[in-house]
C-alpha cells in the first residue's frame, strides 16, 4: 500500500503528508497537555516535581518506549538517522544545551512551546518564534555560521554505535523498550498524584506517540523509496527556518516532512485552542518585556543549531533513538534553565532588597 501510494504521490507529497498528519497530533495534544520543558525546569528548580514535570516525563518516556519498540519489532529501522550516524559533537551538546536552556527562560517557552502558543493567539510566541527561526537560519548557513562550527568542531564523536547510548552494554532495543514502559508507569503514578486529569495524561501520551509515529513514517517511506529519504521525526528549529525560508524565497515549496510538520503542529494547536474556547490574543506588555523575549529566542536560536535540536528535537526525538549527543544536549539545557533560574532570581531579591 505504501509503494502505492509513493508511486501515486511521490516522495515528497508523501514525506508532507507524515509531517502533517504527526504534526496535528503533535500540535493538538501539546496544547492540552501543557507540554513545555521551561515549565518542567522551573517546578525541578524550586524544588519539586510537579504536574509540569510529569507531563514531560510521560512524553519522554513515550516516546522512547514506542520508539525502541517500533525499532526491536523490526517496524522501522533508525540507525541512519542523522542524531545516530553522522559525526557528532559534544561540546556542541553542551554549550548549545546550555545556551539555549537559558534562552527558554527569557523567552518564556522552548521552540515548540513558541508556535503552540502562537497559534492560540500568543504574539508574543510569534515574534519571539520568529526571531529564533532567523538566528537559526544565521547559524547555519549565515553570519553566525563560522562561530557555530568552530565551537561545534571543538569535541567531536564518530557515527554508529559511538553515538549510541547502549551499544556499549549491549543491550537492545526490546529491553530499551521495557524499562522504558516501567518508567512510563513511574510518571503516571507521579501524574495522578499531582492531580493530572486522565484527559492531560493521555494527551502527554499523544504528545510522546507523535515522536514516535514520526521516526515510524519517516523511516517505512525511506526503506520502500527508490530515492533518498531522511529519516527523521519531530523538530522545530530546522523545519521552522526551511518553513519561513521557503515562503520569502520560493515560488513552488520544496515539500518535505518538515514543511508538513510546522504547519500540522500550528494547525493542530489552533484547532485545539477555538474548541476548547482558549483563543486569546496575547501581547508584549510591562510584565512581559520584548527584550527579554528577544535575548532568550537569540540564544534558542543559535543554541539549536548548535546543540543538533531543540528540546524536543534532541531533547525526545533524539533521546528517542538513545542517541549520546542529544542525551547530553537535553541534560545541558535542563542544567542552563535552571542555573538560570536560580541566578535571575538571586538578582531579583538582592535588587529587592
Amino acid at each position: 500500500m505504501l509503494e502505492d501510494l509513493l508511486i501515486t504521490l511521490g516522495e515528497p507529497r508523501m514525506l508532507a503528508l507524515a509531517g502533517a498528519a504527526t504534526g496535528v497530533i503533535f500540535g493538538w495534544a501539546a496544547q492540552r497537555s501543557r507540554f513545555c520543558l521551561r515549565a518542567a525546569t522551573v517546578e525541578v528548580a524550586g524544588g519539586r516535581f510537579g504536574p509540569r514535570m510529569a507531563i514531560w516525563l510521560i512524553v519522554f518516556f513515550t516516546a522512547l518506549m514506542l520508539t525502541q519498540a517500533g525499532v526491536g519489532s523490526g517496524l522501522f529501522d533508525v540507525s541512519s538517522t542523522r542524531q545516530l550516524a553522522g559525526t557528532g559533537s559534544l561540546s556542541g551538546a553542551m554549550i548549545g544545551g546550555l545556551l539555549f536552556g537559558a534562552g527558554m527562560i527569557f523567552a518564556r517557552g522552548c521552540a515548540s512551546r513558541l508556535l503552540v502558543l502562537s497559534a492560540t493567539g500568543n504574539l508574543r510566541a510569534l515574534v519571539t518564534g520568529l526571531v529564533v527561526t532567523l538566528v537559526a537560519q544565521a547559524s547555519y548557513r549565515g553570519v553566525l555560521a563560522p562561530a557555530r562550527e568552530n565551537i561545534a568542531g571543538l569535541w567531536t564523536i564518530d557515527g554508529g554505535t559511538a553515538r549510541h547510548l547502549l551499544a556499549p552494554f549491549g543491550i537492545g532495543p526490546t529491553l530499551a523498550a521495557l524499562i522504558a514502559g516501567l518508567a512510563l508507569l513511574g510518571a503516571f503514578v507521579l501524574a495522578r498524584r499531582r492531580a493530572l486529569s486522565v484527559g492531560m495524561i493521555l494527551a502527554g501520551v499523544f504528545v510522546g506517540g507523535a515522536v514516535a509515529m514520526g521516526w515510524g513514517l519517516t523511516a517505512s517511506i525511506a526503506a520502500t523509496s527508490f530515492e533518498i529519504v531522511p529519516v527523521s521525526s519531530v523538530t522545530f528549529t530546522g523545519p521552522s527556518t526551511d518553513t519561513l525560508m521557503a515562503l520569502v524565497t520560493e515560488r513552488n515549496l520544496p515539500l518535505s516532512f518538515g514543511l508538513g510538520l510546522v504547519p500540522g503542529v500550528f494547525a493542530g494547536s489552533f484547532a485545539a485552542s477555538v474548541l476548547n474556547r482558549e483563543f486569546s490574543i496575547e501581547r508584549f506588555g510591562p510584565d512581559a518585556p520584548m527584550e527579554r523575549y528577544l535575548l532568550g529566542a537569540v540564544m534558542m536560536g543559535f543554541g539549536a543549531m548548535l546543540a543538533g535540536g531543540c528540546a524536543v528535537g534532541a531533547g525526545v526525538s533524539g533521546g528517542a533513538v538513545l542517541s549520546i549527543t542529544a542525551l547530553i544536549a537535553v541534560f545541558f539545557m535542563w542544567v542552563g534553565a535552571v542555573l538560570t533560574i536560580w541566578l535571575t532570581r538571586s538578582t531579583t531579591d538582592a535588587a529587592l532588597a
